[in-house]
């Protein structure tokens, strides 16, 4: 048994994860990092076994209260945050600290070939730290159809996504975040490696 944080628990994906996690057989706590704990707790009233803290990139004073008794966490960028350096360093540097020794990370799709991207970034400072880390790099969210891309479908016909010539696939969050609950839990049977998720298949990446 042990704790697991999950950021943005109250995003898509964040509840897809809590979801495939709170099956009746599950042994861990799970802890819900918000930044609305009182939203947060009637959204996620169903689920009577999660625990809550108020988390927040960019208030790192509160970093190392929160990860006290936590062993794994579930990291997700939130959009608006690029600078990695500023946020995402004082936060490994935290999980270090308090004994946080294993981290699944949502990556992107082809993050490891992208050196600009924050993606990227953020995984190789993950691996800098030796902290033993999980990626999964989905490739892109089914969902965005009828969410970022709704009104260039409605209005213009069309969808404009940076593909170039490059076959484009989509996945269902709710895949990803079965994908995502199946490693939290059975980390150290797939530690420090990558997972490449797409709609026809998920691929197993070397170290």
């Amino acid at each position: 048994m042990g704790n697991i944080l999950i950021t943005g628990a109250s995003g898509n994906i964040g509840l897809e994860v809590i979801k495939f996690l709170s099956n009746p057989g599950t042994t861990h706590q799970i802890i819900a990092g918000v930044r609305n704990t009182e939203r947060a707790k009637s959204e996620l009233s169903t689920y009577s076994h999660l625990g809550f803290v108020h988390f927040d990139f960019e208030n790192p004073d509160t970093f190392d209260a929160i990860l006290q008794g936590i062993d794994r966490i579930f990291l997700m960028r939130p959009p608006h945050i690029s600078d990695i350096g500023k946020y995402f360093m004082p936060l490994i540097s935290a999980l270090k600290k308090q004994n946080v020794r294993q981290i699944v990370f949502l990556s992107v799709q082809g993050a490891e070939k992208s050196m600009i991207i924050p993606h990227n970034q953020i995984e190789r400072l993950i691996k800098q730290t030796r902290i033993d880390y999980i990626f999964l790099r989905p490739s892109y969210f089914m969902q965005n159809l009828t969410t970022t891309l709704r009104s260039d479908i409605q209005i213009n016909r069309e969808i404009i996504l940076p593909a170039g010539k490059a076959k484009f696939n989509w996945i269902d969050i709710e895949n990803i975040g079965e994908v995502a609950a199946i490693l939290l839990q059975r980390f150290n049977e797939h530690k420090n490696r990558a997972f490449e998720i797409t709609a026809w298949k998920t691929k197993t990446l070397k170290k």
